[in-house]
């Protein structure tokens, strides 16, 4: 058997095992006071399901997006060994584009605004 077969092989029967054992688990009921909120002892002040700004979470998605883009691309000057300098400047300016285009609609859009 080859490396990948192997490894296709044992993830498998690793998680077939694992869904096994989770059906001979007990089935454990939560209580309140194990779902509450640790407070040093103190009853909560308030509830810890505040509503959350979709804002926010806009944000850190650009922010992933923008993050992601420069772990790809951060790289590319090491490249000593790509057989074709070109081919790798195209392929880094396309993906610099698509992302500014992006970032441009999504302003245009305004997502990127605070307030309304």
């Amino acid at each position: 058997m080859n490396l990948i077969s192997t490894v296709i092989l044992i993830a498998s029967a690793l998680s077939l095992i694992l869904i096994l054992v989770s059906f001979w688990l007990p089935q454990l009921s939560p209580d309140y006071e194990k779902l509450s909120p640790y407070e040093c002892g103190f009853d909560p002040l308030g509830s810890a399901r505040l509503p959350f700004s979709l804002r926010f979470f806009l944000i850190a998605i650009l922010f992933l997006l923008f993050d992601l883009e420069i772990a790809l691309l951060l790289p590319l000057p090491w490249g000593d060994q790509l057989s074709n300098p070109t081919l790798t400047f195209m392929w880094a300016t396309s993906v610099l584009a698509l992302l500014t285009l992006g970032l441009i609609y999504e302003w245009l859009q305004g997502g990127l605004e605070w307030a309304e």
